[in-house]
């Protein structure tokens, strides 16, 4: 039996298709050869080639173009931490549902309308994020005037941030003993006041000779922080086999925000119910934030053990 060869087909599993290089399969029907099959393998033979994805580019001038570029842009590459991620979330979930329109017509209405559908955090952060690209758009003259030029989002007035107590403090150390995970997480924030996206990164690579040495990802500033006889012990006492001191259950690094999560987790199990904290339901609602703030500098902290520990007040751990 002669085995017919046509150009561009493609065959896996007793399924046929046609394929130009650069474009998507077109199924073909029936067997090889057949009516059926010949004449589906002629349409597709004859049809101008379409390339993949060309149906989801962006045209010229929209705010979907506009983005592609501005992802790609030293100002865009400039952000520094977990800023072009969360930045790049927010103008993308923008850009799935207005990503079509012109953007150098883009109104002011239009952006005040789209606030009034977000919460105020959440409006807060989409006006950071898409006042930073237009400001982009504005140096390479793809826009003529600022549409976010002038609005505020007022955020509710808050109490701060809740400080640890003593007390509150000596409750965690008291479960949390040292040698375990959630000790040493205690310990790395205030004797390094490092924020937490520095404190996941921290590992045993980076200290040497008493000197915890790190380049912060927020700033890029490289930091010789010492390390002091109490933190020195904990870290000494708490087994780790990973580049990182603190992992997760599954021995892979934390991320930030996951983080702050169990942090919260270990907290709320027993300082609930020692100061005034929203009931647990709140929790889900807690800023990602578990941020340590010294009191005063290391050297006196290191001496005298006074530190804070911070959350969001209006959403307490």
């Amino acid at each position: 039996m002669t085995k017919l060869h046509l150009k561009y087909v493609q065959s896996f599993g007793g399924y046929h298709y046609f394929r130009r290089r650069g474009s998507p399969r077109i199924p073909l029907p029936g067997i090889v050869g057949s009516a059926e099959f010949m004449e589906a393998y002629s349409q597709a033979l004859a049809a101008t080639p379409v390339a993949i994805g060309a149906s989801k580019r962006s045209k010229p001038g929209s705010i979907s173009a506009a983005l592609a570029d501005y992802y790609g842009s030293l100002a865009f590459r400039s952000l520094t931490g977990g800023t072009p991620v969360s930045r790049r979330a927010i103008l993308e979930r923008f850009r799935v549902k207005h990503g079509h329109l012109p953007l150098a017509s883009l109104p002011k209405e239009f952006v005040v309308v789209l606030l009034d559908t977000l919460s105020r955090h959440q409006a807060r952060n989409w006006l950071k994020a898409f006042r930073h690209f237009i400001k982009w758009c504005l140096e390479r003259k793809l826009v003529r005037n600022d549409p976010t030029l002038g609005i505020r989002v007022k955020m509710p007035k808050s109490d701060g941030y809740h400080t640890w107590t003593e007390d509150e403090i000596a409750a965690f150390e008291a479960r949390h003993p040292i040698g375990w995970k959630p000790r040493l997480a205690l310990a790395l924030g205030p004797y390094t006041a490092q924020r937490r996206s520095d404190v996941v990164r921290i590992g045993r690579q980076h200290i040497r000779d008493g000197v915890l040495t790190i380049r912060q990802q927020k700033t890029g500033a490289v930091l010789a922080i010492p390390v002091y006889p109490e933190l020195a012990a904990i870290i000494a006492a708490t087994p780790t086999g990973h580049l990182t001191l603190l992992t997760t259950k599954s021995g892979k690094s934390y991320d930030a925000n996951v983080f702050s999560d169990e942090f919260r987790s270990w907290s709320s199990r027993h300082l609930q119910p020692m100061s005034a904290l929203p009931p647990k339901a709140d929790i889900g609602r807690a800023s990602r934030d578990v941020r340590f703030v010294p009191k005063a500098d290391i050297m006196q902290r290191s001496k005298k053990r006074r530190y804070s520990i911070t959350s969001s007040a209006s959403n307490c751990i």
